[in-house]
């Protein structure tokens, strides 16, 4: 389904390489697990479920999770009125519109498709931001649902889902403790666990990778489709300013969904590196929007 925003050919091919890895790494990983042996079917027919309820109710589990709810026009009609414009602006479906109770300025958009997407404000971020700030913020999780890149995400979870589980019945079930060969052979369960840890690793670095650009997807998304790139980079500016008054422990809550979220909510005194954050550093989005504002000014 085709919408106004601007097409991202470079997140369009990052997205497709990093499914072919990660299925790549997959078909490895069960190769492995047979050469040895190992009777997965339980596992893999267990990760496949959870796949498949995460893809489906991918929405309704992030909502529950960030202890959002969704909320009629009557109940937020500024919020419902900014995404009304902003969804005839792209020429796409409205999305479902939510609002989480929470201190911590953030929002987010998740769901499978067009059809079945919702994005979800935090009452931080409506208290904090002016509406134009707040438009460029919602233009840039529209993006999200655009760009199909939520769903990839789900999607690309799911081998480390697979490693996770396949660790654990390697621990639990007794496999540690058995030999490949007799008493001579190497350990089976330690085998798999190796196997386990190096496959997750793989896939965490590969999802990061995509969380990072899609990130400047979005903004170069949503800036071109409001026209007012530096109301978007002002809404990054303050969010992240403030993003240092919040609690520690309402932000280590919020972190585990940082994949999700606008701006990284990140507890003080901690740093991430690099190679393992889910946003590209501040200074990287603001730049780009710099450069959009030039572009359009030329324009």
């Amino acid at each position: 389904m085709r919408t106004r925003f601007a097409s991202d050919r470079g997140l369009t091919s990052r997205m497709v390489v990093t499914m072919f890895l990660l299925g790549l790494l997959y078909v490895v990983f069960v190769g492995v697990l047979v050469a040895l042996g190992v009777r997965a079917l339980t596992v893999l027919v267990l990760a496949g479920g959870l796949l498949l309820v995460q893809y489906f109710l991918s929405d309704r589990i992030a909502l529950f999770a960030m202890h959002g709810r969704e909320v009629s026009p009557q109940e937020a009609p500024e919020l419902h009125g900014l995404i009304d414009r902003l969804c005839a602006l792209a020429d796409m479906p409205k999305p479902r519109v939510a609002i989480a109770d929470s201190d911590v300025p953030n929002a987010f958009a998740t769901g499978r498709n067009q059809k079945k997407a919702v994005v979800c404000v935090t009452t931080g971020i409506l208290r904090r931001l002016e509406p134009q700030e707040l438009e460029g913020v919602i233009a840039h999780e529209l993006s999200h649902v655009a760009h199909r890149d939520v769903a990839v995400m789900t999607i690309a979870s799911f081998l480390g889902i697979v490693a996770g589980l396949m660790t654990r019945f390697a621990l639990y079930s007794g496999l540690a403790g058995r030999r490949n060969g007799g008493q001579g052979g190497l350990p089976i369960g330690a085998i798999v666990l190796l196997v386990s840890v190096i496959v997750y690793a793989v896939s965490f670095l590969l999802t990061r990778a995509l969380s990072r650009y899609r990130e400047l997807a979005a903004d170069r998304a949503g800036a071109l489709l409001t026209q007012r790139p530096s109301a978007l980079a002002s809404a990054l500016t303050k969010v992240t300013g403030d993003m240092a008054r919040i609690p520690t422990r309402d932000l280590r809550e919020a972190e585990p969904f940082n994949a999700f979220y606008f701006a990284p909510a990140l507890a003080k005194g901690q740093s991430v590196a690099s190679l393992f954050a889910t946003h590209p550093p501040l200074e990287r989005r603001l730049e780009q929007l710099a450069d959009i504002s030039r572009q359009l000014g030329r324009g």
